[in-house]
């Protein structure tokens, strides 16, 4: 299947952030939970240390509007793991869509496979969710895809494959994921490993953890 981003002609960015992950929650001042259970427990850096990183970190900041907005998008883009070029891709795919464009971003967010599959509980982070996905342990309605930006719709199925249904790292997301319940927007079948998507989430599904206005003010200044 093409992907809405990957299509033949296009230049795809490759790049992807390997440095420490706590790093990115801590210059963020808020958790991103891009490390899973270790996020949840003890051991997370941002409760030990709630400050932005370096040796300035500990300083007083007070930002301008400009910065404001600046984080809010960086923050989104490090929760959902989208590189800079794919982001404004999805606010001009947003802001041409019927509706508040601020909500239609964090719609097309929630869409993407790879954040479905961690959201269907298939993974503990988006990150490993965008690996399973690329390599070939999910299926949509029955259909190998491995493209994590390929954007699910209303009554799509996504499943894991037979062959990948004995992973362990897989059978142990879907049971913390169970433990602590699954977001209203999509419906899982544990024993199945499959789950539907149900509905695009609202804003008020999604809570308070993103500001979308702050990134379309951005993207419109």
């Amino acid at each position: 299947m093409n992907s809405p981003d990957e299509g033949c002609g296009r230049k795809i960015e490759v790049a992807r952030y390997i440095g420490s992950v706590c790093k990115l929650c801590r210059r963020e001042n808020t958790k991103l939970f891009l490390k899973g259970e270790r996020c949840l427990g003890d051991k997370c850096s941002f409760e030990r240390r709630p400050y932005p990183p370096g040796q300035h970190g500990q300083r007083r900041v007070k930002f301008t509007e400009y910065g404001l907005r600046l984080r809010e998008k960086q923050k989104a883009r490090r929760i959902y793991g989208i590189m800079e070029r794919q982001f404004r891709r999805y606010f001009s795919l947003a802001d041409r869509q019927r509706g508040v464009t601020g909500e239609n971003l964090l719609k097309i967010f929630e869409r993407r496979l790879d954040n479905a599959v961690y959201r269907m509980g298939f993974s503990t982070t988006r990150a490993e969710g965008r690996q399973l996905v690329r390599h070939n342990h999910i299926l949509i309605n029955g259909k190998r895809v491995n493209i994590p930006s390929y954007l699910v719709k209303e009554g799509d199925m996504v499943s894991v494959c037979e062959r990948s249904r004995n992973v362990a790292r897989i059978k142990g997301a879907l049971e913390a994921s169970e433990r602590r319940g699954f977001p209203s927007w999509v419906e899982v079948n544990p024993q199945e490993m499959k789950g539907m998507f149900r509905h695009y989430p609202t804003k008020e599904d999604l809570g308070p953890t993103i500001q979308e206005q702050f990134i379309v003010e951005f993207y419109s200044r």
